[in-house]
Parts: structure tokens; sequence; C-alpha cells
């Protein structure tokens, strides 16, 4: 019989086992249009039902691009740059040119330039040793700077195909499902959610008779916060309109807590602008550093929220990162939360986060 896959996730359909991935009823194989029963729970419900897939499953599919002869389309949120960027691409993906784009551009201030943003993701790329061919801003929720992205793609595929990879909830689906609509006028052909690991095996949609694009599965990158927060604090840390920067003056030995997640210690240095960018609906709370420790156990999951008491159940403990900020200005990102950035620099500082969250320093990206 033939090999059909779900049309929402691209997970093998099968009939025999419902705890495994592309299970849907034997009545229903018959049918023309079929997704799986997780990505109609998924669908309807906002239920996600957990895989027998590991994080090293989700890597052996995509490296099987790097025996094609393909163009590759990596997604990253431009939100969480440093957590959503694939640093091992270029061993995933092979010689195969790639173009990268960041979505979800309409989330960061209007006054942010573009053309140095593009500029300093190509810098930041090139550090990690992937040199790509062209970089394009886009919402992919929105529609914005699809144009360029579908002219560039037609460019540089030169009649191969495309496959489009990126972490877990960077917005490859809503991506494709974008094209999709703008091609063909079908709304939401593939499944979408906040949740990580949606897309379960390589879909694939046509482009000509000889050639396809695929969505693949999101990889999966464990030092971002997202893995280890409820349904509903992913909702709250997941910005969804324009970023409003909120600026602090601090003098040493003051704290900021960025809800309950993580902590900022001004230790010592001259007094800063600390400005913050992470979703509107984090709560942001200045105290004495000498207080800060006595503040986070009376008010963490009260005061200090998100989390709720169902993310602490998960959250790993905080662990203690010290810089020494040098004279410049300086983003501290935490993947998968946002990033605060010191205006002038040489300080010394120290960030307290979850344990696994790889905490990192960049030239202010704004």
């Amino acid at each position: 019989m033939t090999e059909r896959l779900c049309d929402g996730c691209g997970a093998v359909l099968q009939s025999d086992d419902k705890s495994k991935a592309g299970y849907v009823p034997e009545s229903a194989l018959n049918n023309e249009h079929i997704i799986c029963r997780r990505c109609f729970r998924l669908k309807h419900y906002n239920e996600v039902q957990d895989v027998n897939y590991s994080d090293d499953d989700f890597l052996e599919m995509i490296h099987q691009i790097s025996n094609t002869k393909s163009l590759v389309v990596n997604i990253v949120d431009i939100f969480d740059f440093n957590g959503s960027f694939i640093s091992g691409i270029k061993r995933l993906t092979g010689n195969n040119p790639v173009l990268l784009v960041a979505n979800k551009v309409d989330l960061l201030p209007k006054s942010t330039n573009r053309n140095r943003l593009v500029h300093w993701m190509k810098k930041m790329a090139a550090e990690q040793g992937v040199k790509v061919v062209d970089v394009f801003l886009i919402s992919a929720a929105k529609g914005i700077g699809f144009d360029e992205v579908e002219e560039a793609m037609e460019k540089y595929r030169q009649g191969k195909d495309i496959y489009v990879v990126g972490c877990t909830n960077v917005g490859k689906s809503t991506f494709i499902n974008q094209l999709i609509q703008r091609t063909s006028g079908t709304n939401d052909a593939i499944t979408t959610s906040y949740f990580p690991g949606t897309t379960l095996g390589f879909i694939e949609i046509p482009l000509d008779d000889r050639t396809s694009l695929f969505d693949t599965p999101g990889i999966v990158n464990r030092h971002q916060l997202v893995h280890y927060v409820s349904e509903k604090d992913l909702k709250l840390i997941t910005p969804k309109k324009e970023l409003k920067p909120k600026v602090f003056q601090l003098n040493d030995q003051q704290t900021l807590f960025f809800g309950g997640f993580c902590r900022f210690d001004f230790q010592k240095g001259m007094k800063q602008s600390i400005i913050c960018y992470f979703s509107n609906q984090l709560m942001i709370h200045r105290t004495k550093l000498e207080k800060a420790d006595d503040f986070f156990q009376e008010h963490v999951g009260e005061l200090l929220q998100p989390p709720n008491r169902e993310t602490l159940e998960k959250l790993p403990e905080l662990i203690t990162h010290t810089f020494k900020i040098p004279h410049e200005k300086t983003d501290i990102v935490i993947p998968g939360l946002g990033w605060f950035t010191i205006a002038e620099g040489g300080i010394s500082i120290a960030v307290h986060a979850p344990k696994g969250i790889q905490i990192s320093l960049r030239p202010a990206l704004i």
C-alpha cells in the first residue's frame, strides 16, 4: 500500500496505534485530504499530544537535505535571533545555497534601522561560518516582505526544490501557509500552533511539474525558555504586537526582575540606561540588590509573573552568569524571552536565568 502523509504535519498516516504519530481512524484513510488525530485536536482544541520522536530524530530528518541539490530557506525569529539561528546548518544542509529569512519583523519598534539590521544578520551568520546568499525581513503572520522573498526564492532555486528549515516556534509553517494562500487562496493548509514540534515530517507542496517546496520538522534548541513553560505562560511571553521598549535608569547595587524567569543585577559601575525588549505582557520589577533574594522567594509566581505555578513545577533552578560589559552599547539575550540593552557599558553585571538557558552578549541590535 502506498505510504500517505498527514496534510497537517507530514507524519506517516497509520491506524494501528493511537499513541504514535500519524494516527487516524481506518475509516478516514480513503478520504482525499487527511490530517491525523493529533493535528485535528491541535487545530480545533489547541490540545497537544506527545509523540515518540527524539531531538536527534528531527536532526536526522533535516540532514537528508545535504544529499539534495536545492535551495535552503532558513527561517529565524528576529525577536530571538540567537536562540533560533541554527549554528550547524551547513553540516545539516550541505553545500546548498542558504537564504536567511527573519520572521516577526512587525514586532520590532518602528524606529529600527532595517538596513543596519540586515547587515547585522549577515555578520552574525558569517561568524557562525554560514555565508548566506541574501537576507530578508518579513512578517509571516501579516504577509510583510513576501513579494521580495518570493522573487528571491525563484531566482536562487534555479529550477530546483526548496527546503524550508528552522528551529521550533520560528513561524516556518505560518511562512509556508502565507505562500500557499498568496498563490492558491487556501488558508491554514499546514498545522501551526504556539507549541514547538508541530511538524513531524517533510510536507511536500508542488511548485511545478518537476519541483516542490518542503516544510521540515523544527529543530529543537533546548537553550530556549519556551521548552520549560506552560501553555498559558508561553502565550504571555510570545510577543504579538510591536514591542514597546521599557527604559530604566539604574545605579549599581540595583536589580531588575523580568517576571520570575530572569534577574539582572547591576553590580558595579556608573549609572546606566537599561532598555528592555520583552513581550508587553511581561512584568518588570526593580528592587535593591541586597533585597533581591528575599524578594524573589516571597513573590515568584505572584507579583513576579509569569511564570505561573504550572511552569514553576518544571522550570530549572536559576543559575548565575557574571559579565563585564565593554564600553559600548550591548545586548544581553535571554533565548525565548527577549533581551535588554546596556546603553554605555563599562560595568559589571550578573544575570540569573534557569539552568540550561544560554545567556549571550552581542553588539546592540537596535
